[in-house]
This record gives structure tokens, sequence and C-alpha cells, in this order.
């Protein structure tokens, strides 16, 4: 985001709270897909090779869900960004309550993503069953498309810039 205004603008507090939380809400993100793929997938927990795969793999490379956790940041801010800080009353920082309030409609937009189930699919393709770069490169942008399509978003390149516009 380009800083066009003052530095105290909300949008850029906020972009701050948001990558300030990066790792502990993709940590989150992994949890809630674990949790989305047992419910739609195995609801009995049966410990089949995938299942246990899902369950133990720690490593896989992080800039496909570093990519798709800053794409869920900037419609935030898209929808519930405006340059006007309010008031606070209750002692917190404008960095902390944004850091709450991201981390809670977060975990809201998980729950509802992860009841899809396309979704859930593309983000264990370029996570948990992470196998090789161009099918997670695949996964990626087809979830990009799952989460505009889902929030109604239609984003667009002319000349450079990108304009978000929302669908009814």
């Amino acid at each position: 985001m380009a800083k066009k205004l003052f530095p105290l603008d909300k949008n850029y507090i906020l972009q701050q709270a948001q990558l300030a939380m990066e790792k502990e809400m993709m940590a989150l993100i992994l949890i809630e897909l674990k949790q989305s793929f047992i419910c739609l997938f195995n609801p009995l927990q049966l410990r089949d090779d995938t299942y246990l795969q899902i369950l133990q793999q720690q490593e896989f490379p992080p800039n496909h869900l570093s990519l798709i956790y800053r794409q869920l940041a900037g419609i935030y801010r898209f929808r519930y960004g405006s340059n006007q800080l309010e008031i606070l009353f209750d002692g917190k920082s404008h960095f902390e309550k944004y850091q709450e309030d991201w981390a809670l409609c977060l975990k809201k937009w998980l729950c509802a993503l992860g009841q899809q189930e396309a979704y859930v699919k593309t983000m264990l393709r370029m996570t948990l069953l992470y196998d090789n770069p161009s099918r997670a490169g695949f996964a990626e942008n087809r979830c990009k498309s799952i989460i505009n399509e889902y929030f109604g978003l239609s984003i667009v390149k002319r000349k450079g810039d990108l304009l978000m516009k929302t669908g009814t």
C-alpha cells in the first residue's frame, strides 16, 4: 500500500497490525483448515494415510499461505477500512484494538470458508499436502478465485492500478 495520507491513517495502523500478526494468524489458518478437513471429509477420524499426513505435516513453503493471508487482510481493509480513527475509552491502543478485531473477523471468515469443499481442498494442496510448486501455484490461484467469489469481489487491473469492486 503506497502511503499517500498522513502516517496515523487507520488503514496504515490496521495494515501494520495485520502484518504483525501474520505468523500467528497463519497458524490459526492451519488449525482451522485441519478442523474443516475433519468435518467435511473424515468426520469419523479414520486413520488413513491422508488423514495422518495432514495431522503430522509441519514443513511446507509458507509463501502460498502468506499470499492467501494477505489477500484476506486486504479484503478486511477494503471492507472495514476507513481513514477515521475512533475514540477508544478502554485504554487500548488502536494497534491493539485492530489486532483483536482482525483476529475475530478472520476466525469467523475461516469457519465460513472452511465449509466449502473447494476451499479446503485447494488450501490443503498448497500447505499440508504440498507436493510440488506447480500444483501449489495452481491451487493458490484457484483459492484466490474462491475467496473473491465468496466475498463477491472482482479485482480488475487497469493501467497498473488494482481496482476492487463488490458484486451484488
